[in-house]
């Protein structure tokens, strides 16, 4: 079925009629030579006549304007088509609306370029989503930027809570003439830790050490270890007394870490050295017991686990026991996190406790450094990611000779 000109005039008015897109014709100076219902509507006109000879100047804001007038020039001299590129409408009024438009050239039977026809699909609820989202999406950006650099800053100054020079006994002893040498180590899983711990001189013949864990990761967690580090340097008057000292803690911590609910299970383990002695006394809340190596041949736990008590925060009315041990001189005392030995391997086997004293055997006699890296080597070589899912702490001293 062929079909003439007026057949063809008749699909064109249905189209101008039912068609919700914008359809409009315009003469080589822009001016509108025929609209469709839809832009009839969209610019509060009653009939076509209203509109026929006027430019975008007349309906349009002057930048606008100047934009489309630019375009429809440009299609003429070129006869190039613009197809489905977005326009910001500006309003007299100064609202703005959205617009994806195609423009094309119009012709006349010969061929000749007399004017421009486009559609016009109004995108205003979308593209103001779009930018709503874009929008929220740099607040989040900046947020997580400001978060990022508050996570930096609180890494520094947790930092700064250790401290690089250890007690020396004698005081004013050189490194080879000190009885005792002390060492920690940190192995960051994130930029800030729940891991802690204090190596303090509490008399001119003790030392104390601190290592506690606040479980969980991130901000959350350091602020547990800051306020751990902060009642710390408030209980220097019980340091020599390790089961008063966790006990006071605990009391100290239940209200701080127990706010709305929110429980920082947090475990420590303290312990002061006699250097005249080789005496350690011990205290431990539901903290791993510390390894003792003993006469360069053994590794063993440091302690018996049934005097432990629960973890701090956790319990009202705690009084932790003081355990009393003695080491000799060439023994070593290592206190770790659980970090250490919590990783799996490839058949999501821990790497337990059982493992890492098996591995302290073969490091026993070793210096304090060396007794560190074979331990973090050996869960290494274990672990299927062959790195540390949280983070850890080693914490330690080899009792050289005793103070006399």
């Amino acid at each position: 079925m062929s079909l003439n000109d007026s057949d063809y005039t008749q699909l064109l008015d249905n189209l101008m009629v039912n068609l919700t897109d914008v359809i409009y014709f315009k003469d080589l100076k822009s001016r509108f030579i025929r609209v469709n219902q839809a832009c009839l509507h969209k610019h509060g006109f009653e009939s076509e006549e209203f509109m026929i000879g006027k430019t975008d100047f007349d309906l349009w804001s002057e930048v606008h304007a100047s934009e489309a007038f630019a375009i429809e020039q440009e299609i003429i001299r070129t006869g190039e088509t613009r197809t489905g590129f977005e326009e910001r409408e500006v309003w007299p009024d100064g609202r703005v609306t959205w617009a994806s438009s195609t423009k094309m050239p119009l012709r006349n039977p010969e061929g000749e370029i007399i004017g421009t026809f486009g559609v016009t699909r109004d995108i205003t609820r979308k593209k103001e989503a779009d930018l709503r989202i874009r929008l929220y999406a740099d607040e989040i950006n900046a947020i997580k930027e400001e978060m990022e650099n508050d996570v930096r800053m609180a890494g520094k100054l947790q930092k700064s809570f250790f401290s690089a020079a250890y007690p020396s006994f004698p005081e004013q002893a050189g490194p080879d003439e000190r009885c005792v040498e002390f060492l920690h180590r940190f192995i960051l899983n994130q930029q800030v830790s729940g891991d802690y711990c204090a190596i303090q001189r509490i008399s001119e013949h003790e030392a104390g050490i601190l290592i506690c864990d606040v479980q969980g990761v991130g901000i959350r967690s350091a602020l547990g270890t800051a306020l751990v580090r902060g009642i710390a340097q408030e209980l220097m008057p019980l340091a020599r007394d390790p089961g008063a000292y966790l006990s006071r803690m605990n009391a100290l911590l239940i209200p701080l870490l127990n706010q709305e609910e929110v429980l920082l299970d947090t475990s420590a383990c303290y312990l002061t050295l006699d250097v005249r002695t080789g005496c350690i006394r011990m205290a431990n809340a539901n903290h791993p017991l510390p390894i003792l190596f003993h006469d360069g041949m053994t590794a063993q736990w440091l302690g018996v686990d049934s005097r432990c008590g629960p973890g701090l925060g956790d319990t009202a009315g705690v009084i932790y026991e003081t355990q009393e041990i003695y080491v000799a001189v060439d023994d070593a005392v290592v206190l770790f996190t659980d970090g250490l030995f919590t990783l799996k391997n490839n058949m999501d086997d821990p790497y337990g406790l059982k493992r890492l004293l098996d591995s302290a055997h073969s490091f026993a006699g070793e210096p304090l450094e060396d007794i560190f890296q074979g331990l973090e080597d050996d869960a290494l070589a274990f672990s299927r990611e062959q790195k540390f899912s949280d983070d850890v702490c080693m914490v330690g001293f080899h009792l050289k000779q005793l103070l006399v």
